[in-house]
C-alpha cells in the first residue's frame, strides 16, 4: 500500500482541491487515503478477482453521507492502482422527468411530484443501461443526468457517454439496496408530510410495494453493497445542508433550497432512510461507519 500513495497521491489531492470551498477545507487528505479510500478499493478488487467478470457494486447511504465524492476518488484509483474501468452512476439520474412525475401525481396521488421515492426513477431504463453495459458485444451506452436544480432530466446532449465496457458498475444513491417495511409498520405517520398529505396510506403502501418488487428485482443484480452509515438522521439533514451551502458558493445561477425547504424535502426520504439506517447489517456486504465529523470510524463485513 505504501508504494501505491505516491502513485495516487498527486491526482487525489487535486481532486480534492476542487472539491474545497472558501473556509470550508477538507481535513486530513491523506489519513482517509490510507485508512478508508485504499482499504474500500482493495475490497472492491477482491470481490471483481474472484472470477474477473463485471462487478455492480451498490453504494448507499443517507443524503450528503458523501457518495458522489466517493465514487470519484474510488475511479481515480482504479485506474491508477489496478488498470480498471469503472462505470459509476447514481440512481438519482434516473429520475423520471418532471411531466412524468406531474402525471404519476395525477394517477396515483400528489406526493409522486417530488422526486426521491421509489416510483419516481425510471427503472426500465436503469434496466436498460445495465443490460448494454454488461452486453459481450459492447456498443457505447449513453447514461441520462439530472439536472437537480431545475428538477428535470438534462437534454440527451448532455448525458454520460461509455465508450468502452466497464470492469465494475457502481450504481450509488440514497436508497440502492432499500428494502419493503411490513404493512404494520406503515400505520403510523412519522412526519407531518404523511399525516398531512397520506392520510389514506395510498403512497406509503404504494412505494413499499414497489420496494418489495420492481426495486428488488434491480438490487438483485448487485454483486455487493457498501452502505454509509451515518450517525443518526439530524446527521442527514445537517449535510443536506451543507451540500446546499456549498452548491450556493460554487454555483451562483443555480437555483438553491432554504433550510425550511430542506427540512420539508428530507421528509420524502426520512422513512425509507430510518428503515436502511436500522437494518443496515441485513442490506449491506460492508458497512462503513460515519462519524459526526463525516470521517469513516470502522468498516465491518456482513
Amino acid at each position: 500500500m505504501v508504494k501505491t500513495i505516491p502513485m495516487i497521491k498527486s491526482d487525489y489531492l487535486k481532486f480534492l482541491k476542487k472539491k474545497e470551498v472558501v473556509g470550508r477545507p477538507i481535513v486530513d487528505k491523506m489519513g482517509k487515503l490510507k485508512t478508508f479510500y485504499l482499504p474500500l478499493s482493495k475490497w472492491i478488487y477482491s470481490v471483481y478477482q474472484k472470477d474477473k467478470k463485471i462487478k455492480i457494486i451498490g453504494l448507499s447511504g443517507g443524503q450528503g453521507a458523501g457518495k458522489s465524492t466517493i465514487t470519484s476518488i474510488l475511479k481515480l484509483i482504479f485506474k491508477k492502482k489496478y488498470s480498471l474501468d469503472l462505470c459509476v452512476f447514481s440512481i438519482d439520474d434516473f429520475y423520471k422527468t418532471k411531466s412524468e412525475r406531474i402525471r404519476m401525481s395525477k394517477k396515483i396521488h400528489p406526493l409522486f411530484v417530488t422526486r426521491g421515492v421509489p416510483g419516481t426513477h425510471d427503472i426500465k431504463l436503469l434496466d436498460k443501461v445495465i443490460r448494454k453495459l454488461k452486453k459481450k458485444k459492447f456498443n457505447s451506452v449513453l447514461i441520462p443526468k439530472f439536472d437537480k436544480s431545475k428538477d428535470d432530466r438534462f437534454k440527451k446532449i448532455k448525458w454520460q457517454k461509455i465508450k468502452k465496457k466497464p470492469h465494475i458498475i457502481i450504481i450509488e444513491g440514497w436508497c440502492v439496496g432499500a428494502i419493503q417495511q411490513k404493512k404494520s409498520e406503515l400505520l403510523k405517520p412519522i412526519n407531518t408530510i404523511e399525516k398531512k398529505f397520506d392520510k389514506r396510506l395510498i403512497w406509503r403502501n404504494k412505494v413499499n410495494n414497489l420496494l418489495k418488487n420492481e426495486y428488488k428485482k434491480l438490487f438483485n443484480k448487485i454483486d455487493k453493497l457498501v452502505y454509509l452509515k451515518v450517525p443518526d438522521f439530524n446527521h442527514i439533514f445537517k449535510w443536506r445542508l451543507l451540500q446546499e451551502q456549498k452548491l450556493k458558493l460554487t454555483s451562483k445561477s443555480k437555483k438553491t433550497m432554504s433550510k425550511t425547504q430542506i427540512k420539508e424535502f428530507i421528509m420524502f426520504y426520512e422513512r425509507i432512510t430510518k428503515h436502511m439506517m436500522k437494518n443496515f447489517s441485513k442490506i449491506s456486504d460492508l458497512t462503513v461507519f460515519l462519524d459526526k465529523n463525516h470521517r469513516s470510524k470502522t468498516m465491518r463485513k456482513f
